[in-house]
């Protein structure tokens, strides 16, 4: 817990095998890890038996939203910072469309503003590409990446930049700064009226279509681009195997070009509308299972970089209704890791290490974030997770930490659990509980 004087107390953790690998001791102190090795001891310590736990660097989501300022209704900056601490996040990138919209210096250090105050988890904004995201004319880049949150990360998510030359003008802009445009590969002519994906449920079930090309085709019109302007560019939640195969293209020919797939995309399919449950529905959709194979095997081979929530909340009345009507979006930061277990670990795809980097050290990198996702030795910041992996429950709506309730996991069997969540040394999840203030624990 945090002491009197702004100190935070001393942890020993006993056996934790780092990244699935030997189990050791290490010791918190000062928000740093300030030892690692076997049989430690520290006098006064809070000592945490950790044997049979994982120990991972502090998660890192690059793609969040947080939904406010505007739509505090859905989630709040503190209540998607307790979701995030109890999925064994330290750290989430919160996406631009909020209200007004995250496209000036003055929004962006509000949310970090927010965020510092809550304290569970560093809030990184993203900054919009365009104003108001209305895909017209260039945001405020260069004044949110020299404010204090120090935007890196850019992005219309929920809405293409689908004008190719405002598309190459915003990543020619980004390269002063080491930038990165985050693109939503959503071509909106061909995805009007669009309910799930295109293909034989939708034709069975009557909804209107949502056809791979249409992501297919804007990406790879982007890793064009990007390669003829030399800057970075990063591909949203992608969901199909082509989409996958224009990516390893891309990326052979030497295209500075990063992928995000998320864990329902690594796990469900299509099939699940048939019984029109709206927690079903989500932007891009649930694919097939060929799709699912391939992004799978995409994620194991390293053609996609790293696994991001698309954390979307949204109030009860906004999927509690018919179909066409309900809002695209499911919430994601309590559950990721456990998915990413089921639909990657226990296959043998992934490892422990593996995990580690797809979700911390590489999406701290993607966004420029320091401190983060560094690895758990000597002297690096004391923000990690402690992970059971042995364990197994249904997932319930006691699981969810944030003011929304749209998760498409609840009544289902999931393995894993976050027992611990330290940020810069203060506990924020403890014995599986996710404190109500930082480092306060009765």
């Amino acid at each position: 817990m945090t002491q009197p004087d702004g100190t935070t107390e001393t942890i020993l953790i006993r056996g934790a095998a780092i990244e699935g690998a030997a189990a050791v001791d290490l010791v918190l102190e000062g928000g740093r890890i300030a030892e690692t090795g076997r049989g430690l001891s520290r006098a006064g310590a809070t000592v945490i038996d950790a044997e049979g736990l994982i120990a991972l660097p502090g998660l890192v989501d690059l793609h969040t939203h947080l939904r406010e300022p505007g739509y505090e209704a859905s989630e709040t900056i503190l209540t998607g910072s307790r979701a995030a601490a109890a999925g064994g996040y330290t750290a989430v990138f919160a996406m631009p469309n909020t209200s007004p919209v995250a496209d000036t210096a003055g929004v962006v250090e509000q949310e970090l503003a927010l965020g510092e105050a809550a304290g569970f988890v560093t809030v990184q904004p993203i900054g919009a590409v365009t104003v108001g995201q209305k895909g017209e004319r260039l945001a405020e880049l260069g004044a949110m990446a020299d404010s204090r949150a120090r935007v890196r990360v850019f992005s219309d998510d929920g809405f293409c930049v689908w004008d190719p030359l405002i598309m190459r003008r915003a990543l020619e802009y980004v390269k002063a700064f080491d930038g990165v445009i985050a693109q939503h590969a959503q071509d909106p002519r061909l995805t009007e009226g669009a309910q799930m994906n295109e293909g034989a449920v939708s034709a069975e079930l009557g909804l209107a279509g949502w056809p791979a090309v249409a992501e297919e085709s804007i990406i790879a019109r982007d890793v064009l681009l990007a390669e003829h302007v030399g800057s970075r560019l990063h591909v949203c939640h992608l969901s199909t195997a082509g989409s996958v195969e224009i990516i390893r293209w891309a990326k052979r020919r030497g295209v500075q070009v990063t992928a995000e797939v998320t864990p329902h995309h690594l796990l469900l399919t299509d099939e699940l509308a048939r019984g029109y449950d709206a927690r079903f529905k989500v932007n891009p959709p649930l694919r097939r299972e060929e799709d699912v194979r391939a992004v799978r095997e995409g994620l194991a081979d390293g053609t996609i970089d790293i696994v991001a929530t698309d954390h979307a909340p949204h109030p009860a009345e906004a999927k509690a209704c018919e179909w066409p009507a309900a809002a695209n979006g499911m919430v994601g930061l309590e559950s990721a890791v456990r998915v990413v277990q089921l639909a990657m670990i226990d296959t043998g795809m992934l490892t422990w290490a593996d995990v580690a980097r797809v979700m911390s050290r590489t999406p701290a990198r993607i966004g420029r974030l320091a401190g983060h996702g560094t690895p758990l030795t000597a002297g690096e910041p004391a923000s990690l997770a402690l992970y059971d992996p042995a364990s197994s429950a249904v997932f319930a709506a006691s699981d969810l930490h944030g003011r929304s309730g749209n998760s498409p996991y609840l009544g289902r069997e999931l393995p894993g659990d976050v027992r611990w969540t330290f940020y810069d040394g203060v506990v924020t999840v403890a014995d599986g509980g996710v404190l109500d203030r930082p480092g306060e624990r009765a």
